[in-house]
């Protein structure tokens, strides 16, 4: 491997490699196909970064206009914008240059970085095909092909159009398949375009992460959201998962309306918003997401502490894919699952099947003690009076009889012009732009409870001021025409 690469990742205190990496990394860069297979966590993403890089950099030939040299797909937006991040310091390392293509924003910039020349391009197939279909782009001189979460893909339907892109690519081209599992139809990718490939394996994916604590929580229904609260409230990093989306967005309004910092992760929600929940997550603003199945393969942020099953998920696969999200890289952690008395069958199944033998416990109610023992810390929570809603914004709303400027607020929202508090036990406040943005909500991103009070009162006077010289110069001009109509009759 490149000396400038073993800096790169020395830099970041990557001095030895994960078993999938060391089981791979010869074989891959020497040139041969490979299948890896390992559990989520393993370190998958350096296993076909690393090779990809050394052998683009080891090449002579030039970048071209539409035409990758090496092709990345994952299976969602957010895996191949955190694929690009840990790819960007090697590309730079070696003077390549990289693209990320997917749905959920204008395709316009991507075209325009493909017609410059790209060397490696990290894409969702659905986004890929429509440029392909354009004409924006053409796989043929691809000499690296990545397939990263193959069976996710199976398991989200994309498999049709990956097969469309892998015979696109150049048939003498290396392929890297990595997976966790042959199902779903990945063993029909693997037959037809791998050529003899080195298979390797690194943990079972129904292998449990022996550093992992399991717990099984009996709840009532009328608890399930208290002990939700307190669990999330401790301290360190916290992943809810839900099975649908509209619960992830409730839940999501329930825990910042409860003193609890949350951003939500589901598939409604814009890139925008994704990105900005995501950033909010990882710098800490808040130390919960709550999301859907979608944040369950590929989003590593470190040191998630705990991960809460809110709903139990269908299938043990699922549940070892969402437990994933904490201890990784060889850290502890915590797993709780919810269970109501009606979903006890359900569970047992689903703890049988992922192999594991969780620590179950019939809550007395939310002040339990042994959500401390299973959650240690002192709670924190923060005092919020401000819509956890997405608002509409003043003035750009539209009400009742077409009229602008006078769209509803949401229920609980603040009343114009009073702005919003915000005060915190560990002492923590956010610049008033930061609360702005977050205050609109447009993008269908939960608010979360990090703006400064000073940002809602401008917001409010501004609108307030807006709309009152707005009404002053129509009381002004009926004025005006009044008197204009009066003096008209008395010359008459």
């Amino acid at each position: 491997m490149p000396a400038d690469l073993v800096r790169v990742l020395a830099e970041r205190d990557i001095t030895q490699p994960t078993p999938i990496q060391a089981a791979t990394l010869a074989d891959a860069i020497g040139g041969r196909d490979v299948l890896g297979r390992g559990r989520t966590g393993s370190g998958k993403t350096y296993a076909f970064l690393l090779p990809l890089v050394t052998r683009l950099a080891a090449g002579r030939d030039r970048r071209r206009p539409r035409q990758p040299r090496a092709l990345i797909l994952a299976p969602t937006r957010e895996l191949v914008t955190q694929i690009d991040e840990s790819l960007q310091p090697l590309a730079a390392a070696t003077g390549l240059r990289t693209r990320t293509v997917f749905g959920g924003v204008g395709q316009g910039p991507q075209a325009q970085a493909l017609a410059a020349g790209v060397d490696v391009l990290v894409a969702c197939p659905g986004r890929l095909e429509d440029l392909i279909k354009q004409g924006l782009c053409r796989l043929d001189q691809v000499q690296v092909t990545v397939l990263d979460e193959a069976d996710h893909m199976a398991d989200l339907g994309f498999l049709p159009a990956v097969t469309r892109l892998l015979a696109q690519t150049a048939p003498t081209g290396q392929r890297l398949f990595f997976s966790a599992t042959l199902d779903r139809g990945v063993d029909g990718l693997v037959k037809r375009f791998l050529r003899k490939p080195a298979v390797h394996h690194a943990d079972s994916v129904e292998a449990p992460v022996t550093a992992m604590e399991h717990h099984v929580l009996q709840v009532s229904a009328a608890d399930r959201i208290d002990v939700a609260v307190d669990l999330a409230a401790a301290p360190g990093r916290t992943v809810i998962f839900t099975r649908t989306k509209s619960r992830a967005k409730a839940l999501t309004r329930q825990l910042n309306a409860r003193g609890v910092p949350a951003v939500e992760l589901h598939g409604n929600l814009g890139q925008s918003a994704r990105t900005r929940n995501m950033e909010a997550f990882h710098s800490g603003r808040a130390e919960t997401l709550v999301a859907t199945d979608i944040a369950a393969r590929g989003i590593h942020v470190d040191d998630v502490a705990l991960v809460l099953h809110a709903d139990p998920p269908a299938e043990s696969k699922a549940y070892l894919h969402r437990s994933g999200r904490t201890a990784r890289a060889g850290k502890a952690g915590t797993v709780v699952t919810l269970m109501t008395p009606d979903q006890i069958g359900d569970v047992r199944a689903l703890t049988r099947a992922a192999g594991i033998r969780p620590t179950t416990t019939v809550l007395s109610g939310p002040s339990d003690p042994v959500l401390r023992t299973i959650a240690e810390g002192e709670r924190r929570f923060q005092t919020v009076v401000a819509p956890v809603a997405e608002p509409v914004e003043a003035g750009r709303g539209r009400g009742t009889g077409g009229q602008r400027g006078r769209g509803r607020r949401p229920a609980g929202s603040a009343p114009r012009g009073t702005g919003s508090t915000t005060g915190s036990t560990t002492g923590s406040s956010k610049g008033s732009g930061q609360g702005r943005r977050r205050s609109r909500g447009r993008s269908g991103a939960a608010a979360t409870p990090t703006a400064a009070s000073s940002t809602g009162a401008r917001t409010g006077s501004r609108s307030g001021g807006q709309a009152a010289a707005r009404g002053a110069a129509t009381t002004a001009a009926r004025s005006h025409s009044a008197s204009n109509f009066s003096r008209r009759v008395r010359s008459r």
